[in-house]
């Protein structure tokens, strides 16, 4: 008896234009199942392949979904410990390792002599050319036959994104082979004040989606699985009369007198962030020390919480988690926490419990929950406060929103007037825009050609 699921009739399209364009980037959705369409490509194209995924979705993603779609695939998970054992395997066919492994294989090639594909899951983590790993990668490229890059936010801050990612695709064929020619043709300088800051041009997101649309794939998530609505809602509150005075006087002198010592913000930049803390109830100090100034923003989501049988939470402070886990134990609320120092074992066993109905509240850096995990128990996505990045908050709002999801799902905002913090949403906003934009027309361009 064969208890593996069929492919969506989209995941057998996709699988299709891989093996038939085996150089090629994916940019579905995220939750239209990308992992198992590029396991049934594995199957057909043979030979080996190496996957470069970020750490948190090693086991739960790749290795679930060989588990659960492919399960006679011969293959080994390389972390730092054992690393070298695993890719001096000569039984394997797949290796699944993190992105920190390419530092490690660009001193130890003779390891990459063997391997036939390359699969980077979240291409976006290699959007800057000047990192050591993506230097290292581009070094890599040409061992592998195939190269599939994969991101549902192929453009999360701005059209510039997509250069490097193309570039390990097809060596610079549509894009060009040099950053800075491609910049000044879709970009156009603007100065802020401190420096350059570059612009998209108008309508440029029609060029590069011609210039990529014959090696790329795209299905939104709304045109493959039919879910319920999700709403997207803002809280509006206001700080006290004295918070208040204290956030205007660091935002006009750059100092915060607290109970504990002054806090100063020398440059701009670092005195938006500690605005933007101070909203949330606390501020870090020179040591690092977190200066607690109020709580009102912890009742206001603990409440919400207590109103819905399961919700995720995204914090972006450490004060922010450490106070809502202590209102959760007064409370008696059930919860977990996701973050950078849960290992991914404990991270399966949090999932497991929570998408068993176990655990109402589940707290979660949006960093550390933003790929490959399936929340769908969840109906709420809270944030506690905004984020800059416009692909964690996207790929965290779909931990809820994606396959199997049988609920009407929302998104709650809080933010706090007079401050930084409708800003920070609104710039948001502006990113996701372009982002969408980007996408719909690689998708729109695509099916014109096909048609």
């Amino acid at each position: 008896m064969n208890d593996i699921p069929e492919p969506y009739a989209h995941q057998t399209e996709t699988t299709n234009f891989i093996v038939d364009n085996p150089k090629c980037m994916i940019t579905s959705d995220p939750g239209t199942g990308k992992t198992r369409a590029c396991l049934d490509a594995h199957v057909i194209l043979g030979g080996k392949t190496l996957v470069l995924a970020p750490l948190s979705i090693l086991e739960a993603a790749w290795v679930e979904d060989i588990k659960k779609f492919q399960p006679n695939i011969k293959y080994g998970v390389a972390y730092a410990k054992n690393r070298e054992k695993i890719f001096k395997d000569e039984s394997l066919e797949m290796v699944i390792t993190n992105f920190e492994a390419v530092n490690f294989l660009q001193k130890n090639t003779q390891f990459l002599e063997e391997f036939d594909t390359l699969i980077i899951d979240e291409f976006t983590a290699f959007k800057n050319r000047t990192t050591k790993r993506s230097k290292n990668l581009r070094k890599l490229i040409s061992y592998f036959t195939n190269r599939i890059a994969m991101s549902g936010t192929p453009n999360s801050n701005t059209i510039l994104d997509i250069w490097h990612p193309a570039y390990l695709v097809d060596d610079g064929e549509r894009l060009g082979g040099r950053f800075y020619a491609f910049r000044n043709q879709v970009c156009t300088p603007k100065f802020n004040g401190f420096a350059n800051e570059w612009i998209d041009k108008p309508g440029i997101e029609e060029t590069i989606a011609d210039r990529l649309s014959d090696i790329s794939i795209r299905f939104a998530l709304s045109d493959c699985i039919d879910l319920p609505d999700n709403i997207t809602r803002t809280i509006n509150t206001k700080l006290t009369p004295q918070v208040q005075k204290q956030y205007n006087l660091l935002a006009n002198d750059s100092v915060l007198y607290t109970k504990s010592g002054t806090v100063n913000a020398i440059h701009a930049g670092a005195r938006v962030k500690k605005l933007l803390q101070l909203v949330t109830g606390a501020v870090y100090d020179e040591d690092s020390l977190v200066q607690f100034i109020h709580q009102e923003r912890y009742d206001i989501v603990m409440t919400l919480v207590a109103q819905r049988a399961h919700s995720l939470v995204a914090f972006n402070w450490r004060h922010e988690r450490d106070a809502l886990v202590e209102l959760a134990e007064k409370l008696d609320i059930s919860y977990e926490v996701i973050d950078g120092q849960v290992k991914a074992e404990k991270r399966r066993d949090i999932v497991e419990r929570f998408q068993a109905g176990q655990i109402q509240m589940l707290l979660c850096h949006p960093q550390s929950a933003s790929h490959g995990l399936t929340l769908t128990r969840a109906a709420t996505v809270i944030w506690c406060s905004p984020t800059y990045n416009a692909e964690h908050y996207q790929q965290f709002n779909q931990r809820i929103y994606r396959a199997g999801q049988t609920q009407k799902t929302e998104t709650i905002l809080i933010q706090a007037k007079n401050t930084w913090e409708p800003e920070v949403y609104k710039k948001l906003n502006t990113k996701l825009g372009r982002m969408e934009n980007l996408l719909h027309i690689l998708q729109e361009v695509k099916h014109g050609k096909e048609t």
